[in-house]
């Protein structure tokens, strides 16, 4: 009984309706444009396995998927993938074209279900058993696919290959060959036509200029091609024509003849030549790498053992890192490209110039007669590297340091003399920067030492290693104490370690900013314990303007001590400026805009401290101790400290006279007008409990008198 909704009025047409659909001899179904059961017969219900009362007008395509599924239908696919599958597959139909599909129903039967969508019923479905149409007709399908194939695999081998092809009989006569073999070797069509010998195509070639690489000369290849063809045995070659690299494979047939073919491999080969040479050098500069510097290296140690020199020389820019933090990477690749080109410009043909990585190159002279050669080079480029660099505008000063290793004396394998090398570029850098270093013996010990001291420092303030000491500062108007410098000492694996040890080891790793953060905070919780007429004064790091918080630093540490900002003086080197960077500029003027009082430390050892006296309005200046030491003997001294004085008070500044250990140097810096003084002739630094002791001392006294 076919599911029809009768209307009275049609009573006899419905009748007629469901008699036609009953008898027609294939499946029918109708689906509501909502996916709803509207109509089927007898058939649809049979091909499926549908009782009679299994499925119902109204049911939803999703309850009749599942319905279909417990009863074997679509096997391998479960119900909702098949009703994801056919519902979108119906969506997608709406256009009034009828759609055919293939599905597998229970027993194997193959059903192939056509459907066509109206706008007012829905998706009229047919359904036809197709199983024994496809058996009978699979072995003729199969025959009409094998033929097929071979065409297609003929075709293709002949005409759409990317390669040349070329037949040949077992009498060496060709047969065919496709349009990339005769475009590969621009042969006339003369020589295309079958039947062609294939010693007349290879004499052509030969007369057109083909080398025949590995295999000689021309009678050699053909002697070769005829032994490779008599053994009837697979061969390859690669020869050259017209500037492009060829590839030849001979394939044997069982007939005796064979298929060679030709591919084009000029692109391939320069690819991989391109490849190889990424491999081994450097993008930015395209100078050799590391790889490459240590394979050629190796190449030098069969030489000293015969005793012959070469010197490795280890070279790292100077300042670089302060380039790229503050101007940026882009500039930062800029300046290695052109230190890359002057240092190139340093070297001899025979030399090997690598960039290693980052900021560090070497340089590898061989051969060279002395120890002095490598000096020479060496001093050449420090000179190229310490000229200013004009880089989008801006002028640059970098500078490099170079260690020096020769061997055989320093190594006589390329692992000792470049780990020499490295540790003579250490020590270059630890005296002081734009200078060269030979190894010497001992170093190492120096390396694991400062190993040892980096390892140990980044784990200190967790270990609470470090402490302040303070070292008064008196002011000779006011006849007491004005100021207190905090320094710090660490105490490591049982001594204090010398702050001229590790703080520039805290500098290059950047732990500083961590551990200056540590010397703020305490200093100011330490000062707001003292006589409110004493200031604090902290020496700064130039690493720690790099952080951008570093104006947050400070205001925290004095909002967390509830310290007046004017209590505070940040002590700076003129190294500081040395790069005039208007950031640098800026955070100093906010400091002092807060209250902060700023001073120039060790005022006199540089090359341009008064220059910098112009560049911000510093509050006090610091007379480097170097100054006091032949204060009493050397009228030159004496000058120079008058002049400081006189420059300091004539800009509005205060001055400080540094390691005051005498009554005389103490006689002659008050005579010549210095505010203040710090030395061993009043204290030397001191514990915070010594301290307080000592400034509540002063205070009583005071009160006394």
């Amino acid at each position: 009984m076919v599911g029809v909704d009768i209307n009275a009025a049609a009573v006899a047409d419905a009748l007629l309706l469901d008699a036609a659909l009953e008898n027609i001899p294939y499946g029918f179904c109708v689906w509501s444009p909502q996916f709803r059961l509207v109509m089927w017969n007898k058939h649809y219900r049979e091909f499926y396995g549908f009782s009679a009362n299994a499925i119902q007008k109204g049911m939803t395509l999703e309850e009749v998927v599942h319905l279909s599924h417990k009863l074997g239908n679509h096997p391998g696919q479960s119900p909702d993938a098949f009703y994801e599958s056919y519902s979108s597959e119906l969506l997608a139909n709406r256009s009034g074209a009828r759609s055919k599909n293939h599905e597998e129903v229970h027993g194997g039967r193959i059903v192939e279900t056509a459907h066509v969508y109206t706008e007012n019923l829905g998706w009229v479905v047919t359904h036809e058993d197709i199983t024994d149409e496809l058996l009978q007709s699979e072995t003729v399908q199969k025959r009409k696919l094998e033929l097929e194939r071979q065409n297609i695999r003929l075709d293709a081998a002949v005409n759409n290959i990317p390669i040349g092809l070329c037949m040949m009989d077992a009498k060496g006569r060709l047969v065919i060959c496709n349009e990339p073999y005769a475009r590969i070797y621009n042969l006339p069509i003369s020589y295309l036509r079958p039947g062609t010998q294939l010693e007349v195509i290879l004499g052509h070639l030969f007369d057109e200029g083909m080398s025949a690489g590995g295999s000689g000369s021309r009678e050699e290849y053909i002697t070769w091609r005829r032994e490779v063809i008599a053994k009837n045995e697979y061969g390859k070659n690669i020869h050259e024509l017209n500037n492009r690299i060829i590839l030849m494979q001979h394939h044997p047939m069982k007939d005796g003849g064979w298929v060679s073919t030709h591919e084009d491999i000029t692109e391939q080969r320069q690819n991989e030549a391109r490849i190889h040479h990424l491999a081994r050098h450097d993008a930015l500069t395209d100078l050799p790498n590391r790889i490459e510097f240590l394979e050629q290296m190796a190449r030098t140690e069969a030489g000293l053992q015969r005793g012959e020199m070469a010197a490795v020389l280890y070279i790292d820019l100077d300042h670089f890192k302060a380039v790229n933090d503050t101007l940026g990477h882009a500039v930062g690749d800029e300046v290695i490209k052109q230190a890359a080109v002057r240092l190139w410009g340093t070297t001899r043909e025979s030399d090997l110039l690598a960039r290693l990585g980052g900021d560090e190159f070497a340089l590898l002279l061989q051969p060279i007669d002395s120890a002095d050669a490598a000096a020479r080079v060496a001093d050449r480029i420090i000179k190229a590297m310490g000229a200013p660099m004009n880089i989008k505008g801006q002028q640059i000063e970098i500078g490099a340091s170079v260690g020096i290793a020769v061997g055989p004396g320093d190594g006589l394998d390329t692992d000792t003399l470049v780990k020499n090398a490295d540790l003579a570029l250490y020590k270059a850098k630890s005296e002081g920067r734009s200078t060269y270093h030979f190894f010497e013996a001992g170093m190492d010990a120096e390396l694991q030492q400062r190993r040892l001291i980096e390892a140990g420092l980044r784990m200190a303030l967790g270990r609470d290693e470090f402490r302040l000491v303070y070292q008064p500062l008196l002011g000779l108007r006011e006849n007491q104490i004005t100021c207190v410098e905090a320094l710090l000492r660490w105490d490591f694996e049982g001594r204090t370690v010398s702050p001229t040890e590790f703080i520039p080891v805290a500098e290059e790793t950047g732990l500083i900013a961590a551990i200056g953060q540590w010397v703020l905070n305490e200093a100011c919780a330490a000062a707001a314990t003292w006589p409110g007429h004493v200031r604090v004064a902290v020496n700064l790091s130039p690493v720690q303007f790099r952080q951008r918080d570093l104006v947050a630093q400070v205001r925290r540490a004095l909002t967390g001590a509830k310290l007046d900002p004017a209590r505070l003086e940040l002590e700076i080197t003129e190294s500081l400026l040395l790069g005039d960077s208007e950031s640098t500029l800026k955070a100093l003027h906010e400091l002092r805009a807060m209250g902060v009082r700023i001073c120039m430390d060790d005022f006199g050892t540089g090359y341009s401290s008064l220059s910098y006296l112009r560049s911000f309005p510093f509050d006090k200046i610091k007379i480097d101790r170097s100054f006091m030491r032949d204060l009493a003997s050397r009228a030159d001294s004496q000058a120079i400290i008058r002049a400081v004085i006189g420059l300091g008070q004539s800009l509005g500044m205060s001055t400080t006279a540094e390691g005051v250990e005498t009554e005389e140097q103490l006689s002659l810096v008050r005579a010549h007008g210095v505010s203040e003084v710090q030395g061993y002739l009043f204290s030397p630094p001191v514990s915070g409990e010594d301290l307080l002791d000592l400034l509540h001392t002063a205070v009583e006294i005071a009160k006394a008198s």
